[in-house]
């Protein structure tokens, strides 16, 4: 059986680099604890100095859908996933002056784009960045955030979440459908996007 359309579909949703030291972790929204709690572990190591958690209240829905688990650690009545993310980061460490926090954002790219507002509002000067989020959300947000950094070199830390990785989401319905719906969101979620940095990249190079 020929397997290249899964190895493919693969090597491409599934982006994964080794820690580097860098100037700031940013964490695209979500509800599993084990992105901040990751986060937390990499700040605590002096892997950065700045740590970014973005999201508000998905725009699929009217309110926050409730931590996915560890509730019994995790039990605030929490309100987006900025407030959730910042909470794990200060019960695993981390002081509230290392945070900056991005509370408005309904989806991946404003993650990405009004992260980068947050920085500059700050006035910090980021020039190399890990992404720490979802395996399967991996390329999408490194897609994004590279749109919204384009001078920051930045690293991808995913963790896994929803038992779905690289070597088992062909599985599973739910890996299948996750997996799939990344892919298609890649190349036409944010097709404006992509068309502008291809030609602020091409133009850069003349």
């Amino acid at each position: 059986m020929d397997h290249r359309i899964i190895t493919d579909i693969t090597n491409f949703i599934f982006v994964a680099d080794g820690p580097e030291k860098a100037d700031a972790i940013f964490l695209p929204g979500g509800s599993c604890p084990e992105q901040p709690e990751y986060a937390a572990e990499l700040y605590r190591k002096g892997y950065a100095k700045w740590l970014i958690p973005s999201g508000g209240i998905s725009v699929k829905r009217d309110k926050w859908p409730g931590v996915r688990s560890k509730a019994d650690i995790y039990s605030g009545n929490y309100r987006s996933d900025c407030e959730f993310f910042t909470d794990v980061l200060l019960k695993n460490g981390v002081p509230v002056q290392a945070i900056i926090r991005e509370d408005k954002s309904g989806h991946t790219r404003d993650n990405a784009f009004l992260s980068r507002k947050a920085v500059d509002e700050k006035g910090i000067d980021v020039k190399t960045a890990l992404i720490v989020c979802k395996a399967f959300h991996a390329r999408r947000c490194l897609m994004l955030y590279q749109m919204a950094f384009p001078d920051v070199d930045i690293k991808v830390c995913p963790v896994h979440c929803y038992n779905i990785t690289r070597d088992n989401w062909y599985e599973s319905e739910t890996g299948i459908d996750r997996v799939l719906g990344e892919l298609a969101r890649c190349g036409n979620q944010f097709a404006g996007d992509i068309k502008q940095y291809i030609t602020s990249e091409r133009k850069g190079r003349k």
